[in-house]
């Protein structure tokens, strides 16, 4: 695909294949195309009227012709749908085992943190052969963080958590494109990913400069947002205990049970009065508007790195 000037750069574990659903749907496009306008010239130029006093002939049609159209048709178009949903739904999950990177996108950049606390401004850094996932927050309008090269797009919405995940296989440098329309600066919302082996990778890091990891600086926040007052971890406090609690289920006072995701969370910081918890009353204060969104991402990171120690309860 790198020698199609129409395509950009084949760089992920899903570029090939996702260019090679493209190519077959167009094929198949393409050859009905082509068959359709050939049959109507042909069959235009056979069976036209030569005298004003020809009638056609009385045709009954074709069961085998019925079946024909019919069949082929939906057998190709149950394979588009297979295979399409199996690439969607392979990168809709991300893998558990992923580097977890934070994007905040803001009219007009794209600010970036690694897991040790390195911070980018409209550039990615990242190693090859590793399965990356994006966890991705809007400060403000709708955006959309595409990257052609490796085939992935996902819009950056406010208000909420969007993922994003891919496994770069090529060194390089690539695009960062926003793909939604987001002002009068859109198309001046770009930036690079630079795709490094892991030992270029790990030299980058090591000669970068970090202001604390995620986690860190999150249970900075835990403790000057006062949190820790009523959040403690043996339990005894007036809020529930958030140890261990991220991607399990929570039961709610309202009979309801859910799982608490990274959405969960954040909707519980801003708006605790949403989702109360099975048990305690609604006396966590609001924090809609007081935080933004590079604090609620260290915020869920910390909680999610609360883990319960092997041997106790949670």
């Amino acid at each position: 695909m790198n020698s199609l000037p129409l395509f950009p750069p084949n760089a992920s574990s899903v570029a090939t294949e996702m260019d090679l659903l493209y190519l077959f749907i167009t094929a198949v496009c393409a050859f009905f195309t082509v068959l359709v306008v050939a049959l109507v010239v042909i069959f235009t130029i056979k069976y036209r009227r030569r005298h004003p006093e020809e009638v056609g002939a009385d045709i009954h049609g074709s069961l085998v012709l019925e079946l024909s159209w019919t069949i082929i048709p939906f057998v190709l178009s149950m394979v588009m749908f297979g295979w399409g949903a199996s690439l969607f739904f392979r990168l809709s999950r991300p893998p558990a085992d992923a580097m977890e990177i934070t994007v905040v996108g803001k009219q007009w950049m794209w600010k970036i943190q690694h897991p040790e606390g390195i911070r980018e401004i409209n550039e990615l850094h990242v190693p090859i052969g590793r399965d990356v996932r994006l966890t991705m927050a809007s400060e403000d309008v709708i955006h959309d963080f595409s990257l052609p090269a490796f085939r992935v797009k996902m819009d950056v919405v406010p208000g909420r958590f969007t993922t994003l995940w891919f496994r770069a296989t090529k060194p390089g440098t690539y695009h960062i494109y926003c793909a939604q329309f987001c002002g009068t600066k859109h198309s001046g919302m770009v930036g690079q990913v630079t795709a490094m082996t892991p030992q270029d990778y790990e030299a980058w890091l090591a000669g970068g400069r970090a202001s604390g990891t995620p986690i860190q600086n999150g249970e900075r926040l835990f403790t000057e947002l006062q949190c820790i007052t009523c959040h403690k971890a043996d339990g005894t406090g007036r809020g529930p205990s958030l140890v261990g609690v991220a991607g399990n289920a929570v039961d709610l006072a309202d009979g309801r049970s859910v799982t608490a995701d990274d959405n969960y969370l954040r909707e519980s910081i801003l708006n605790s009065q949403a989702k109360v918890v099975k048990g305690f009353q609604p006396i966590m204060p609001l924090f809609q508007g007081q935080i933004g969104e590079e604090n609620l991402l260290q915020l869920i990171a910390y909680v999610k790195s609360l883990k319960p120690v092997a041997g106790e309860k949670k």
